[in-house]
């Protein structure tokens, strides 16, 4: 297509007048103003469960706006809020037993970081202080996720603006695991080095820890070691610290079970919730937090400090509770399950003799792929080269959208693409996923420079 002037600040300025104009969706498509056709294969960014113009989705989205399309929540709740709530609750790890609605991702994260200071506020130790994160982890761009993260370069150039916090290292078994070292021994070591950085800190000072349950984009669809999450609870119980768990992009289904925490058999004090809850529908997300977190506000200040004026929207939680609905009616999850199999196997035979293939990763419909320049020693190539963005390329020309990141590793060296199609993908859909990705992958290699 032809360049055009543009006024939107887009994500990058160089190559925004150059993007596809979407004029439409259907099922796990989306088109182009060109009549090109896309398959949705990361789902934007693991947000399009459902794929696009899901009837019932949109048929909930018309009634909701014929009765109410917003009300402040300063003012009223609405019914089809307390709806949504009701079912988040009802299907939440033991122990969430409020829900509180944001526009997305970064608010909900940032949401639970300020409930959990409060909470501790609210009991008499307001000396608690420190958040612990991990490196090469994303919760949002907000600046008080953004200090808990531990993404390098999203973090560098806004470091003066944002608050002390500390890091621990996160489980990333293809480089991290030792030789000798079993998968629950890995995670024992993990979860020992945060109790040290609990010691170090001193405990009476910690807040809590946060973590995604499995990795998003930022480094890839890493998966915790068998146990580890299990010795984090305890850690966090034994020293009166809360864990956050951060499901923005692997909750909601993504990873075969509604909760990814349910695979871990834990539950949270707080989660965030966005992407899948609503589909991309409309902007929604939301902080669950446990029973005695909710007691701590009500029988103390009796208000959480906190707000925005598009919480609860109505509009948005229709789209949600028709989303979440359809996910339970249809038995997606199943599907979730029974595709991600097939996703995996797929991304193995095609991938299994590549040399520059070096890890392939995830869970449900949610995985990514690592390259390297040598599979023996697992270097990373050149960041100049842009590989990721290179296959992203190769991929939209031939009708495919999967997502890409650079700084795998550390923030600046790696190269990742993940996939995260809809749930309703059949065994077909993934074939053709895998195809035409596998031929992106060979063609952005071809591309690379000689010598």
């Amino acid at each position: 297509m032809t360049a055009r002037k543009t006024r939107i600040l887009h994500r990058q300025i160089k190559g925004g007048e150059s993007l596809p104009v979407a004029t439409g969706g259907r099922g796990i498509e989306i088109v182009d103003a060109d009549g090109k056709a896309y398959i949705d294969a990361s789902g934007g960014a693991a947000v399009s469960c459902l794929g696009h113009g899901h009837p019932a989705v949109n048929a909930a989205l018309k009634a909701q706006l014929e009765q109410l399309a917003y009300a402040h929540t300063s003012f009223f709740t609405t019914a089809v809020a307390e709806r949504l709530a009701d079912h988040l609750v009802e299907h939440a790890p033991a122990g969430l037993e409020h829900v509180y609605y944001v526009s997305g991702g970064s608010e909900a994260m940032e949401a639970a970081l300020k409930m959990a200071r409060q909470y501790f506020v609210e009991i008499g130790q307001p000396q608690r202080r420190n958040f612990i994160g991990r490196r090469q982890s994303y919760h949002g761009n907000t600046l008080g996720v953004l200090a808990v993260g531990g993404n390098a370069f999203r973090r560098e150039q806004f470091a003066p603006l944002l608050f002390e916090s500390h890091h621990i290292s996160p489980p990333y078994a293809y480089r991290d695991r030792r030789e000798s070292e079993t998968a629950e021994a890995y995670g024992l070591r993990l979860a020992a080095e945060f109790e040290d950085k609990i010691i170090e800190l001193g405990a009476e000072t910690v807040i809590a820890f946060v973590a995604e349950t499995v990795g998003g984009a930022t480094q890839g669809c890493t998966t915790p070691p068998p146990g580890y999450f299990k010795r984090i609870r305890e850690v966090c119980d034994r020293h009166g610290i809360l864990l956050i768990l951060d499901e923005v992009m692997c909750g909601m289904g993504r990873t075969g079970t509604l909760h990814a925490c349910e695979q871990e058999g834990i539950a949270p004090d707080l989660m965030a919730i966005a992407k899948g809850l609503g589909a991309g529908y409309q902007p929604i997300g939301a902080a669950l937090l446990s029973g005695k977190i909710f007691s701590a506000f009500r029988d103390g200040s009796g208000f959480f400090q906190h707000g925005h004026t598009y919480l609860g929207h109505p509009m948005a939680c229709a789209a949600s509770l028709a989303v979440q609905e359809t996910i339970q009616r249809d038995n997606l999850l199943v599907s979730v399950r029974t595709q991600g199999e097939h996703l995996e196997r797929r991304l193995r035979e095609r991938f299994a003799n590549h040399h520059h293939v070096g890890d392939i990763r995830g869970r449900g419909l949610f995985w990514a792929v690592e390259y390297v320049s040598d599979r023996t020693t697992k270097a990373a190539f050149d960041p100049a080269l842009k590989l990721n963005a290179r296959v992203k390329a190769e991929a939209m020309a031939r009708g495919l959208a999967c997502y890409g990141m650079p700084g795998t590793i550390d923030g600046r060296l790696g190269d990742h693409n993940m996939l995260a199609p809809p749930f309703i993908s059949t065994s077909q859909d993934i074939d053709r996923i895998v195809e035409r990705f596998g031929d992106a992958v060979d063609a952005a290699f071809a591309s690379l420079p000689r010598g």
